[in-house]
């Protein structure tokens, strides 16, 4: 079973486009390719990886299916593509020719509508999706939550993977909302959830362990571990902790799954969601 870190990022560092990497994350002001990850992956024996959309215009999606054709260890890309656009459906065909394009994301997260994963042209973006087998990546914060599963649901069919546990307050223990929220996915199947982007949740610089146990106690109980994807989110966990550490976490909360459960969070599932070759 291949094992695989389901959410990374490259970068060439641009100040004006990469604007989200503040003066507070000065770690990853810089560019990060596939010759700084591929020792990391090798190091924690990981056979590969999933290479996800940093910036939202298209040529975004040459630069990372150019990493992937160069570089076996990148398993598939999450590209971008405008699902307001009236052409969604031509560009959509269009990216059936690179067999490395898994899927798209769209950041929904910070928009000002935050339900506008539920305009009619937007559903009918996604409604676009499943005809060329394409996967869904949710980007949001807790309170859209409930928007994307109504989302979900009206597209039983279309896979979705919610990216970083929609990102819960880490650092102030808020559990509760996003637990009920999150908890109401158990029922929709083709709802998948990875378990990335922790640490950049929690307190940078005293985060403990135990302070990702509870949230990832909701995450089993809600996704099972056959709906559940190991992802790094690399390098922008570096603000954080090293991706020795962060891996840590989920090692040692997974430690006393069975190794099937374990194989399949750290990479099985991953395999299957994207079809990975």
């Amino acid at each position: 079973m291949l094992r695989i870190d389901a959410h990374q990022h490259f970068w060439k560092y641009n100040p004006w486009r990469d604007s989200w990497i503040t003066d507070e994350m000065a770690v990853i002001q810089r560019d990060f390719m596939p010759q700084d990850l591929e020792p990391l992956l090798r190091q924690h024996r990981f056979d590969g990886c999933v290479l996800v959309q940093s910036a939202q215009p298209e040529e975004e999606n040459i630069f990372l299916l150019e990493q992937a054709q160069e570089h076996e260890f990148v398993k598939g890309v999450v590209g971008w593509v405008d699902f307001l656009a009236e052409d969604i459906e031509e560009r959509l065909a269009y990216y059936k020719q690179f067999e490395k394009l898994k899927g798209f994301r769209y950041v929904l997260q910070g928009n000002p509508d935050k339900a506008i994963m539920l305009r009619p042209e937007f559903m009918r973006g996604v409604s676009k999706l499943a005809k060329y087998g394409y996967t869904y990546d949710v980007l949001i914060y807790p309170e859209q939550l409930d928007y994307s599963k109504e989302l979900a649901a009206a597209f039983p069919d279309q896979p979705f993977v919610i990216d970083h546990l929609a990102k819960p307050d880490i650092k102030n223990q808020s559990i509760a909302e996003w637990r009920e929220s999150m908890r109401s996915f158990a029922a929709h199947e083709n709802v998948y959830c990875k378990v990335s982007g922790m640490v950049t949740e929690a307190n940078w610089q005293n985060w403990k362990k135990e302070d990702f146990k509870p949230y990832l106690d909701t995450i089993v109980e809600t996704f099972g571990t056959s709906r559940i994807l190991y992802g790094s989110d690399w390098p922008v966990c570096l603000v954080a902790a090293s991706y020795t550490e962060m891996l840590g976490i989920v090692e040692d909360y997974f430690s006393d799954f069975s190794k099937e459960e374990q194989a399949a969070f750290f990479g099985g599932n991953a395999a299957k969601f994207y079809n990975l070759k």
